[in-house]
């Protein structure tokens, strides 16, 4: 597959956004303590948000990414995320199946981009032979429009390790193509498969950490409306009504944790 070079416009504005990136670090410790800067505020950005993508999305953005990166958007679809979000403010490069790029095979050089948006499909019930059991019934009827292409899936692993691969692989994607320091932001949701319980953001955090990705941050979501579902016989599980987005970065391996990245700051 041919790849693409992606550059920025001049030297000194791609250092600019490198050093943005850089501002996890902590200043060294010299001489006489310095007195803490900033002010008192309560208008903070929260773990937990009640709301829709398009509201969230633009916090995570303003928070971790700085303007000018380039962000390659590798499941944009609808381009829900960005609807509350001027894509001016990014170098955007929207990609997804439709337009004939795989979010595991990016058409992007090795450490040329800044950031990743990962929103792949986090239902096993959109991963089934035949598009007639494809799930998206009652309330969740738009999970199927955004998050499937509505054609049955064939070969592989089955159920929920469908959606574990597939996240699985376009990670190790996100972390040839970021930068060193780079930002990975992966939307994700857990479920209940084969009446297990499978804390699919946990699992993510894990398989990823051991390629070498800095978990930085964990936001939730939570609907707006109260599911419902056709009939029920018994409740076994409480009902997922929440979903993340996971902030990674790229640490180039060695210190888990991230050399410099985390020493305890906001």
């Amino acid at each position: 597959m041919k790849r693409i070079a992606v550059r920025d416009s001049d030297a000194e504005g791609d250092l600019s956004v490198r050093e943005q990136l850089e501002l996890y670090a902590a200043p060294p410790l010299t001489g006489r303590r310095k007195s803490p800067d900033g002010i008192t505020t309560s208008e903070l950005i929260c773990t937990a948000h009640v709301g829709v993508n398009e509201d969230l999305f633009p916090l995570v953005m303003k928070l971790h990414v700085p303007e000018g990166s380039v962000v390659a958007d590798v499941t944009h679809g609808l381009g829900i995320f960005w609807k509350k979000l001027p894509k001016s403010r990014y170098r955007l490069l929207a990609t997804d199946l439709k337009m004939g790029v795989d979010c595991r095979h990016l058409p992007y050089e090795d450490g040329s981009i800044d950031c990743v948006v990962l929103d792949p499909p986090y239902m096993e019930g959109l991963f089934r032979r035949s598009a007639d059991h494809l799930a998206g019934a009652g309330s969740y009827a738009a999970f199927r429009d955004t998050y499937s292409n509505g054609e049955g899936t064939t070969g592989g692993p089955k159920y929920h390790d469908a959606v574990l691969d597939l996240y699985f692989k376009a990670g190790k994607e996100a972390y040839r193509v970021l930068r060193k320091q780079g930002v990975l932001i992966v939307k994700c949701q857990d479920e209940v498969s084969a009446n297990m319980q499978r804390l699919t953001h946990v699992e993510i955090i894990n398989e990823y950490a051991s390629m070498g990705f800095y978990a930085k941050d964990l936001l939730v979501l939570v609907r707006p409306n109260r599911p419902a579902v056709s009939r029920i016989k018994r409740q076994e599980h409480a009902r997922k009504n929440h979903s993340y987005f996971l902030v990674f970065v790229k640490t180039g391996g060695g210190n888990p944790r991230g050399k410099g990245l985390w020493n305890g700051h906001s």
